[in-house]
């Protein structure tokens, strides 16, 4: 049909097309307004030439209805981490342990979350399950907010308010979003004193510091860079020593959370920190710790006890799904010091024969759905998520190189897919790091390739 005006269809003859049975939990509003933007569409297209002959009115119905399943669809999606980065931060870092999946699904009930059931009086959130967490990460006393950020200013502003705190030149990190440790502490209200320098501060800076009349030490851990080469940085044991003899408590913006030592992430851990004498400890839920994102601040009782009456407790504290995960978490490295019910540390773990097989197993099933070459390559995954950047964790990935196309739009076509896999992109080609894949995501990466190449291995 000719374009012309007067030939579209009318909204009530598209509204009442068969193709809306596909969304039919759709609001008819939005259906309506969906037909509209249709027709809008093709008014601007025949006005300004680039449309000459018009849809039928089913095509246009179709599309309508292309455009309300999109908006219904959710914003978060599952997606097939392959890039063989642990704690993506992109992609919500740690993934879930079984036993806080389950604890979130009584989330959809009522829960005590701030009622005693002995008393049936109401009590705080956080008071119930700090015992149990401090039993497992064997400190005084817990409190918890929404993410690390929010607990580092948190603890600056209920202990540091109009006190100078002294810190490291060399741990003035800027973290994701531009967010600066001064800036933090400028807004808490707690004046900075600098000392040492870029990759050398001594414990006689810290003494000289606290000589000066300063109230806290601070430390903040370097998680998305190394300083290497002509470098010092005090014991903390020693740190600790010299700060407690002058009454001066010691902070440590630890952020990854990895509870023990562990020999192959080389990083310090929460247990050490404590051991060492730091009176508060700060780190991530959702980081090696492997559960929901949060803050978690953890020591002296008496700290604690100020921090959990501060005014900015009301607006920094979590909600029921986050204590209920992370309570499940860390009753799981209670149960199993190592990590064995949790994601992250098992991905971590992996062993490099059980990565190989799990490559060439993948390789064998995409060879006959690529265009191109597939192979399996030595590769390095990361720990990512602020841990360690010269942390590299020896793994192996499915290399694809595709001849029909280039590997930004293979990559492209797999990442905007149902299933979604995110890969690496290297050198001309897909790298796809089995490190990262969780249980049945071999199957989907199947699933997204069969997609992509439109053929079906079945």
């Amino acid at each position: 049909m000719p374009a012309s005006l007067r030939h579209l269809p009318k909204v009530d003859v598209l509204l009442a097309d068969p193709a809306w049975a596909a969304v039919p939990h759709a609001p008819r509003l939005r259906r309506r307004e969906a037909c509209r933007e249709e027709l809008d569409a093709l008014r601007t297209g025949v006005r300004d030439g680039s449309i000459t002959e018009l849809p039928s009115a089913s095509a246009v119905a179709a599309a309508a209805v292309a455009r309300v399943a999109e908006t219904l669809r959710p914003a978060l999606l599952p997606v097939v981490n392959a890039t063989g980065v642990v704690l993506h931060t992109n992609l919500g870092r740690a993934p879930l342990a079984p036993a806080a999946l389950e604890a979130l699904a009584t989330a959809g009930r009522y829960t005590n979350v701030e009622m005693d059931l002995d008393s049936g009086r109401r009590d705080n959130r956080l008071d119930r399950l700090a015992d149990g967490m401090a039993r497992v990460l064997g400190c005084g006393d817990v409190v918890v907010t929404n993410n690390c950020a929010s607990a580092c200013f948190l603890a600056l502003s209920a202990l540091c308010a109009g006190r100078r705190v002294a810190l490291s030149r060399g741990e003035m990190v800027e973290i994701g979003g531009s967010f600066r440790m001064p800036d933090i502490m400028a807004a808490s209200g707690a004046d900075l004193m600098e000392i040492g320098t870029t990759n050398r501060t001594h414990l006689r800076d810290y003494e000289a510091a606290l000589d000066d009349g300063a109230q806290l030490v601070m430390k903040v851990h370097r998680s998305n860079f190394e300083i290497v080469g002509f470098t010092v940085e005090a014991d903390l044991g020693e740190l600790c020593a010299a700060a407690h003899a002058r009454g001066v408590p010691v902070l440590y913006d630890f952020g990854a959370g990895l509870l023990t030592p562990h020999p192959g992430l080389g990083e310090r851990c929460v247990s050490e920190a404590m051991a060492a004498g730091v009176d508060l400890v700060l780190f991530s839920g959702d980081k090696l710790l492997g559960g929901p994102q949060a803050g978690i601040i953890a020591g002296r009782p008496d700290l604690v006890a100020q921090l959990r009456k501060h005014p900015l407790m009301r607006m920094l504290r979590p909600g029921k799904l986050t204590l209920l995960a992370l309570e499940a978490t860390l009753l799981e490295w209670e149960r199993d010091p190592s990590g064995g019910g949790i994601p992250v540390a098992q991905l971590v773990d992996r062993p490099g024969a059980e990565l190989r097989v799990a490559a060439e197993e993948l390789a064998s099933r995409l060879t006959p759905l690529v265009d191109g070459g597939v192979d399996v390559v030595q590769a390095d995954s990361a720990a990512g998520g602020g841990s360690s950047a010269m942390l590299l964790l020896p793994s192996f990935a499915v290399r694809v190189r595709p001849t029909s196309t280039s590997e930004e739009a293979l990559a492209a076509g797999l990442r905007q897919g149902d299933p979604s896999v995110v890969v690496r992109r290297e050198a001309g080609a897909v790298l796809l790091d089995v490190r990262t894949l969780l249980d049945g995501d071999a199957d989907r990466v199947v699933a997204a390739f069969e997609r992509v190449q439109g053929t079906d291995a079945g």
